[in-house]
């Protein structure tokens, strides 16, 4: 069926995805509301978690509510419709996106705003047996699962595996250990593998150095030079093997590599880099389709190299807001310009977190993730 037709002379701002951006677009279009428009959501989750407080959520800081984006509130406080489903597919000819549950929603306006996932399609047996980190909606059921399971087995051993050095994984195999430090195992180990020879590649050498330290004196076993190829099923745990011939056996694989773009996004005919991310211009609007829009981690700007960091979804929120209200009045688009250099507080799931900004580096201390909390609760008490 087709849904909101648009029978009057409205137009239909149309936002896919639950990313950082929208919610403040969202946030944007409740205080500073435009006539003749009908806003509209379309998102898979009722709540989404804000990035930046996933690892201490992970560690036991936080907990539900206070670091998950309400779809449902915040819609309403924007005056917006709200629908939970997935997109699957884009009609550029016809401006309709298709639904799982075979809806087709017409859009004058369109914004992209759904991350990334981890690619592992080449690496076999990835895709059926180990955990994604993103969608993060779930890899949190997966989490909430082994937490439930290691309670009511009382599981006495448990071997985790995280495949990806970069600081998504870092953070996650020193905070998952603190997640599960009350529930009674006794011989808890977490294995990180890293195709380099050394973590975090993307940071500064200062902040690997240390951040290395971290991890062995955690206990965390790192794997480093090792390129993992397969994921295979034993007779009670996992298998990981790798280039090298190493093999190890895990209770749970948990996959942070690096990002790639939804199919649909590829398939659609907009225009992407090779790795199906959508290419945008500095008023974060497609080269190829003047009437879509795309932020977060989906979007690859042409004249900026930036990381897929949630600081950037942040940051393009405002001004994606301000170009869709351009759009619609007709008015011309102001361009985005992103800080060459940015803030990273990283945590170490103990109560501290190391800072960096480009070559200055503060160790973990415990003010550092004050200061990061701080930051975090103040993002977001704006929904």
């Amino acid at each position: 069926m087709i849904k909101n037709k648009n029978k009057n002379k409205n137009k239909n701002i149309v936002l896919v995805g639950g990313g950082h951006s929208h919610a403040i677009v969202l946030k944007l279009f409740a205080i500073y509301p435009l006539l003749g428009v009908n806003l509209i959501l379309i998102t898979p989750d009722k709540y989404t978690p804000y990035s930046g407080m996933l690892p201490g959520y992970i560690a036991g800081f936080y907990n539900y509510t206070q670091c998950h984006i309400d779809w449902e509130k915040l819609c309403r406080f924007a005056g917006a419709q709200l629908y939970l489903e997935q997109v699957i597919g884009l009609d550029l000819k016809n401006n309709q996106l298709l639904c799982d549950q075979q809806s087709v929603i017409d859009f004058d306006l369109l914004s992209i705003d759904i991350g990334s996932t981890p690619g592992k399609l080449s690496v076999s047996g990835a895709v059926e047996y180990a955990i994604a980190a993103k969608p993060v909606a779930q890899f949190l059921e997966h989490w909430h699962k082994l937490r439930e399971n290691v309670v009511i087995n009382s599981q006495k051993t448990l071997n985790i595996g995280i495949v990806g050095g970069g600081a998504g994984g870092v953070e996650l195999a020193l905070s998952m250990p603190a997640g599960l430090q009350n529930l009674g195992i006794d011989d808890l180990q977490v294995h990180l593998w890293q195709k380099s020879h050394e973590i975090m590649p993307n940071y500064h050498l200062s902040v690997r150095l240390i951040m290395e330290k971290v991890l062995i004196n955690k206990g965390v076993k790192l794997h480093l030079g090792e390129t993992v190829n397969q994921v295979a099923p034993g007779k009670e745990k996992l298998k990981i093997k790798c280039q090298s011939g190493l093999e190890f056996e895990c209770d749970q694989v948990f996959w942070v590599t690096q990002a790639s773009a939804a199919e649909w996004v590829k398939d659609s005919g907009i225009g992407t880099d090779e790795k199906g991310f959508i290419l945008v211009n500095n008023n974060l609007q497609s080269v190829t389709h003047a009437h879509i829009f795309a932020a977060g981690d989906i979007a690859t700007m042409i004249n900026h190299h930036l990381p897929k960091a949630g600081v950037f979804a942040v940051r393009q929120g405002k001004p994606l807001y301000e170009n869709l209200k351009r759009m619609i009045l007709g008015k011309s688009l102001k361009p985005y310009q992103p800080q060459k250099t940015y803030l990273s507080l990283i945590s170490t799931g103990d109560g501290k977190a190391l800072a960096t900004r480009g070559s200055f580096t503060l160790p973990p201390h415990q003010l550092l993730w004050y200061w990061k909390d701080w930051i975090d609760r103040r993002f977001m008490r704006q929904f």
